[in-house]
């Protein structure tokens, strides 16, 4: 039975480029995983092992990776930083007890940095502070501190002091002990002395001692009585407190370094053993039924009771798919039979592995607390709930943001169309915030992610990976058309060739209908001037031409047919003659009612920091937005608004500018309305451009 409270389940988690994949590196390096280390910007860090992290120096797919500190097992998830990969921090920090939150000591708190950290508060989960990169130009701990307490409305509890900066730091001073770790200059991270803390560093030593004390004493009351009286807590004590507030999340241990300069990662360790929750001390997940209605239960980390986990990530390799688990409650053997409770089915475990960025390690049994990945389940995806067939629960699911940006793909041989297919699907399954949709109106298929870095990132995946060459286009607007004039006509179908002949005639009424109405078809005849039998195929007539407007091919909305009279003859009149009616009387009168073309509107939702709110609407009405609502927060300001689909392409990179990288946004559709006549004319232009240069 292992002891649980020798686990420590932590995610890594920055903002681009502030040393999260360095810093990882370091720790597996100090407990022995690893025996060189690889650097990002060479392409040879361990945990970013895809061919595009290496070229761009970027993580892209959270890593995970299991390592062993001072008789602690910490399971470590290596997150991506830039924002249109922040899917996988959300979903990292949902099955995680812990995380070290990385920031740049020159960088400061950055715009995505903030985006993490507000994950992390919903997740609720209890954090460390490292400052890494203190050996840059520029770099200031004290004004990152001053940061994370102004921006992100946090307060800092700093445990370590630098000795030196930029390219004179040396090392770090320990507050709780009073010692300072001084690195020498070979690089290895074994190096070091610890000394007495430097003379011109005494007084701010003791200042920041002593407002740590203050910070975290009032944790437990004797000892805050003791600390009243002027008795100095002792160090265990001091660290009692601090371990129980960062748990409650009223604090967080912050710690200072360069991981790069392999200063200060130790204490950072240290700190994760010291003060970050076991899978124990975190509060248990709540459990729903299969409506998604909480059932009052929760899956406590316990090994004794039935089995619960959560499947929070699917990868594709040579091997067939990887879902990572995080195990709740429960024990898991090899051939277990298990419930995924959103599809119904069972599920057998084949293999179990423990994970090393992408090297595996077979595994006989896992338990409660455990991270690792199951090989050989059909029927997963991210977010199910595996569990004891007897005893069945569903664990929280993960809600995933909806995708802002499309473009349309095609292969570029007909052998390429098969292999596409094939690559999507499982590219899908591995990622919840891709999407994939054929259009209906011009049969391209369209792909759909989170910001253009995603896509380009998903197009580079298809070729090398998956061996897919693709076109890639620009998506077509969804566009539609209508009537806005009341139209009284007729119109007789004649044929007679020898034999029986067709006739039909139809006299109608067309006008607008209600919005949202669609086609509606109603009679009116009175007389038998048209039979009764006939009138459906009246209705199938109009009905089959709804799909291609007489504007620019557009399907037509919202408009109402009444027959009123017509006339039909003996012999030759027929369904089918009375269908062609119809289909002819469309194309003769639509014209003739002042169709109209309509474009979509989105609901579009905007996360804007105050400074750039101005920016923000100004840019939103000239897109032709209609400004709904402003909502002041703590962080930012929220904007709603309706703006045109036509106008939106392109935004994300626009808002990232305006707003430094600060601003978020979501879109989706909300409904149609009437083009102004210059967007009109433009779309219908290009329309019969696109059709002359296809015919």
């Amino acid at each position: 039975m292992t002891d649980l409270s020798l686990y420590r389940n932590i995610g890594i988690f920055a903002h681009v480029d502030a040393g999260k994949t360095t810093t990882t590196e370091r720790i597996l390096k100090l407990t022995g995983k690893i025996h060189k280390i690889g650097e990002v910007h060479d392409g040879a860090a361990t945990t970013d092992f895809m061919v595009q992290e290496q070229e761009r120096g970027i993580t892209i797919q959270s890593a995970a990776t299991t390592c062993f500190w001072k008789d602690h097992r910490f399971n470590i998830i290596d997150t991506p930083g830039h924002v249109d990969f922040t899917i996988e921090v959300y979903r990292s920090l949902k099955v995680l007890d812990g995380g070290i939150g990385v920031f740049c000591g020159s960088g400061g708190v950055e715009p995505q940095s903030e985006t993490n950290w507000r994950y992390a508060n919903d997740s609720k989960v209890s954090r460390v502070i490292y400052v890494n990169k203190l050996d840059r130009l520029g770099a200031d701990f004290y004004r990152v501190v001053k940061q994370i307490e102004e921006v992100l409305g946090a307060v800092p509890v700093v445990m370590t002091l630098p000795i030196g900066c930029e390219d004179q730091f040396a090392g770090v001073v320990d507050l709780l002990t009073r010692k300072a770790w001084v690195w020498d200059d070979s690089g290895d991270p074994l190096k070091y002395e610890i000394k007495d803390v430097p003379a011109d560093m005494e007084a701010d030593v003791e200042k920041w001692r002593a407002r740590l004390i203050d910070q975290v004493a009032d944790q437990y009351d004797d000892i805050m009585e003791k600390y009243l009286e002027g008795e100095e807590p002792t160090l265990e004590e001091i660290k009692r407190c601090l371990r129980k507030g960062t748990i409650k999340m009223d604090f967080f241990p912050t710690f200072c370094g360069s991981s790069f300069k392999n200063k200060g990662v130790q204490l950072v360790l240290d700190g994760v053993i010291d003060y970050l929750p076991n899978p124990t001390e975190v509060s248990p997940q709540p459990e729903v039924d299969l409506e998604g209605n909480p059932t009052g239960e929760f899956a406590k980390v316990d090994a004794d009771r039935p089995v619960r986990a959560l499947v929070f990530k699917i990868m594709d390799d040579r091997f067939g798919a990887l879902n990572f688990v995080r195990i709740y409650s429960g024990r898991l053997k090899k051939g277990d039979t298990l419930l995924n409770t959103f599809t119904g089915k069972t599920e057998r475990v084949g293999r179990m592995v423990e994970m090393h960025a992408d090297d595996r390690s077979e595994i006989e049994s896992a338990q409660a607390g455990d991270i690792i990945a199951l090989i050989g389940l059909k029927n997963v995806q991210t977010g199910h709930t595996l569990c004891d067939p007897d005893k069945p629960a569903t664990l929280e699911p993960m809600v995933f943001p909806d995708p802002v940006i499309s473009i349309a793909i095609s292969p570029k041989d007909k052998a390429g169309s098969e292999k596409m297919g094939i690559a999507l699907g499982k590219m899908i399954q591995e990622d919840p915030s891709f999407r994939v949709e054929t259009d209906e109106d011009s049969g391209e298929t369209i792909i759909k992610g989170m910001g253009e870095l995603h896509l380009d990132i998903k197009v580079d995946i298809l070729k090398r990976t998956h061996g897919v060459e693709v076109n890639v286009g620009k998506p077509q607007v969804a566009y539609r058309e209508t009537i806005t004039k009341r139209i009284e006509d007729e119109y007789t179908h004649k044929k007679q060739s020898g034999g029986s002949g067709q006739y039909a005639k139809i006299n109608y009424i067309i006008e607008p209908g209600e919005p949202g109405s669609g086609f509606v078809f109603e009679s009116t005849v009175t007389g038998g001037n048209v039979p009764r039998e006939y009138w459906p195929a009246v209705e199938k007539g109009f009905k089959s031409c709804v799909d291609k407007g007489v504007l620019a091919g557009f399907p037509c909305l919202d408009f109402k047919v009444n027959l009123t009279d017509g006339g039909f003859h003996a012999v030759d009149s027929s369904s089918i003659a009375f269908e062609i009616a119809a289909r002819a009387a469309y194309r003769q009168s639509l014209p003739k009612a002042a169709p109209q073309l309509l474009e979509p509107i989105m609901k579009v939702d905007v996360f804007t920091p105050d400074a750039h709110v101005g920016d923000v609407i100004g840019d939103l009405n000239r897109r032709r937005g209609m400004i709904k609502s402003q909502d002041p927060g703590i962080t930012g300001v929220r904007i709603k608004a309706d703006v045109p689909l036509s106008d939106m392409f392109g935004y994300i990179g626009d808002l990232r500018t305006m707003t430094s990288g600060r601003g978020q946004f979501s879109m989706e559709f909300s409904h149609y309305m009437p083009c102004p006549k210059n967007v009109a004319d433009e779309v219908i232009k290009e329309v019969n451009e696109r059709n002359k240069a296809k015919n």
